[in-house]
Order: C-alpha cells, then structure tokens, then sequence
C-alpha cells in the first residue's frame, strides 16, 4: 500500500493522502486495485477543485455568500421553556461574524462533557453548579438603616441550600469584593456596616446597588444553563459565555467544548482555532438557513478576517483599512478621507487590484488581464 501511495506523492497534497490511508485502515484490508481506483478518482476531484490562475475568487466568494444572504431570516431563536437562552441565527448573526463584533447579542456555548457526566449521572448538579449565583440571586430583600449607615440583606435559604451554599460562604465571598464595609453574619441576613460613619445617603444607595452584582458562585457570564441529550450523551448548552474557566474545570471535555465568541477563542485558543471557528459558525447559520454555499467561499472571507494574526472585520475599521490601494480603500466608504490623507502624504497607489483599475476604466488583473501579451509588428 505504501508503495503505490508514494506513486501519487507528487499528484496529491500530504494531507489527502493521509486521510486516504486512515480511511483505508479503518475499513481493514483492501485490494491493491480497489485502493488505486480511489486514488484515481480522486486525483480527477482534486484537479477540478483547482482554481485557474487569474480566476475572481474574492469576487465569486462575495457574491456565493451575499445572494443566500439576501434571503436569510431576521430571527432569533430561543430554547423552549428558557426565554432567556436566546440564539441569534439567521443574516443578523452572519454580519455579527463577518463585522468581527465582540459584544455578542446572545454569546451561548456547549459544554461536551466526560463520563459519568455525559451519561446523565449527576448532569443536573453539575449545570446548576456552573450557573454564576449572583447576591442578589439569593436575597430576598435589601434595606437601608441611614441611623446606622447599614445594608440588611435578608437572604433565601431555600435557594442557597439548593446551591449548596452557606452564610458564611457568602461572607466570605462579600468580604474579599467589597472595600469600606465591615460583614456580620445575623442567621437570616447578613449585615453591612459602613466603615465610614459620614457615608451619606447616596453613596449607600450606590453601593447597595453596586453589591447586587457581587459574584458568589458558579462561572462568571454564564447566565443560564440547559442539559440536552444528542445522541447517546448529554451535553450542557449555556447562555453567556466564558471559555477559558470552562475548559479548567474537572468533567468537562475541553477538546470538544466551544463558544460562539470568536474573540475568547481567539484569546484561548489562538488565531488557527479562531480562523475555524469564523467557518464553522458562518457555515452552520448558513446551513441551518437550508442553503448551499461551497465551504472554500467562507475559508477565503476567514484567511482575509485572520491573515494579521488577529480578528478583523469586513469594515472599513477593519480589513478595509488594510489595504495598500488608496482608490481600494476610498471605494468602500469615507472616501474623501482617504483621498486627502493620501494626498498629504504622497502615497502611491501601483493599482495592483481590481477595484482600482475598474474605477480608471482599466484592463483589471483577472482572467485575461493577468498576461501582458507582447506582439512585433510586421515590416512592409
């Protein structure tokens, strides 16, 4: 086998090859010409899947996404029973890719879990145990004593048995975030008293509010969680999203796990699983739309979104602002800007592209254009 590999070495890409002979192992034995015919016929695919020199990719790719994306819905899609779990799908989700957006509208993760786990064994504890428990998830009132300069805090036993917490858990907690108040446990609420004596009235408000959203438990931006079952194994589907303490915590499957936050998978995971994670999540909103786009369209918008080592939009903020042309540049938006800038400077433009030379009525480099056809004219 390995010896009519090395016959196609120099046909196909490593890479094809290698995925060839895991298939081949995985099926058992083959037959030498069995084995030759799928090199074969594959050799045939790959050749027609290359793309002619000269061939308008960047606009062939624009225009396979931009016409399903004429025709995309404008919803967001919620889990039954959790009006919170929002997802956003469809064209808003697919510009909040391509526009390198890091406030998300819905960031939601999946947690892949490892056995016992995934098998539904204590899934629910686990869920509960990753929601961020907030103070005031657990209070039942706050009231102010101006007498005192004090906060009462009458707390939820049920909620936090549930939880699995404690008074003195939360002390603890409110004791490390909180500066300026000294903390006392008294059974059913917990006290806050003002270091200052002068605090006024305003600024005890403030930090009752401010003290609402002091963290308790479980993992920071993870506002809800959901168990679902796919297949033959549970899977904890969130909203909010917070990746690199997720992936430290025992029981979860970090190889597999992800987010819908390509900037925490950026931060995480570097700029190649940033990159996958832009066509993974284009592609699924497109298929969920029930279209067909050829997967290479969205791998050339993701290079274009990565190739600076970082996540850049379709903006002219972003990958627009990148380009050497200043006739590319001044085509897309503000374009008088980047016309007196130019100016100012002295900038060149070689019109190396296409959008500049269509804008001075130019042979532009595709196609034909590429060539220079030099020709010596005939002596009468």
């Amino acid at each position: 086998m390995d010896k009519l590999m090395d016959e196609y070495a120099d046909k196909l890409p490593k890479k094809i090859l290698e995925d060839i002979q895991d298939y081949v192992q995985k099926k058992g034995s083959i037959n030498q010409a069995k084995l030759k015919k799928i090199l074969d016929n594959t050799v045939v695919e790959y050749e027609d899947a290359k793309v002619q020199p000269g061939e308008a990719v960047g606009i062939i790719s624009a225009e396979s996404i931009g016409e399903p994306g004429t025709q995309m819905t404008l919803n967001t899609f919620h889990f039954a029973g959790v009006a919170e779990m929002n997802v956003t799908l469809g064209l808003p989700r697919i510009i909040e890719i391509l526009d390198g957006r890091k406030n998300l509208k819905t960031p939601a993760m999946e947690i892949y879990l490892k056995p016992p786990y995934s098998k539904g064994k204590d899934i629910k504890a686990f869920a509960i145990a990753l929601k961020e428990t907030k103070l005031s998830h657990i209070a039942l009132e706050f009231s102010i004593s101006l007498l005192d300069s004090e906060i009462e805090i009458k707390m939820d036993k049920e909620k936090m048995k549930n939880l699995g917490l404690t008074n003195s858990q939360v002390i603890n907690r409110l004791s490390k975030q909180l500066k300026g108040f000294n903390v006392k446990d008294n059974k059913d609420s917990i006290l806050l008293r003002s270091r200052n004596k002068e605090e006024s009235l305003n600024e005890i408000y403030k930090a009752k509010e401010k003290i609402k959203d002091i963290h308790i438990s479980g993992v920071k931006d993870i506002g809800q969680v959901l168990p679902v079952k796919r297949d033959d194994e549970y899977v904890i589907m969130t909203s909010g999203s917070n990746l690199s303490e997720i992936l430290q915590l025992e029981g979860v499957d970090a190889y597999r796990t992800t987010t819908n936050n390509i900037f925490e998978i950026l931060d995480v995971l570097g700029i190649e699983a940033a990159r996958q994670a832009i066509i993974d999540e284009v592609f699924k909103v497109i298929e969920d739309q029930g279209f067909n786009v050829d997967i290479r369209h969205i791998m050339l918008v993701a290079d274009t979104m990565c190739v600076y080592g970082a996540i850049k939009g379709i903006t002219r903020y972003g990958v627009v602002s990148e380009k050497s042309s200043v006739l590319a540049r001044a085509s897309f938006e503000t374009p008088v800007k980047h016309i007196i800038n130019a100016a100012l400077i002295g900038e060149v433009d070689h019109l190396n592209s296409v959008v500049e030379n269509v804008m001075l009525n130019q042979p532009v480099p595709i196609g034909t254009g590429v060539p220079d056809l030099v020709t010596r004219p005939i002596k009468k």
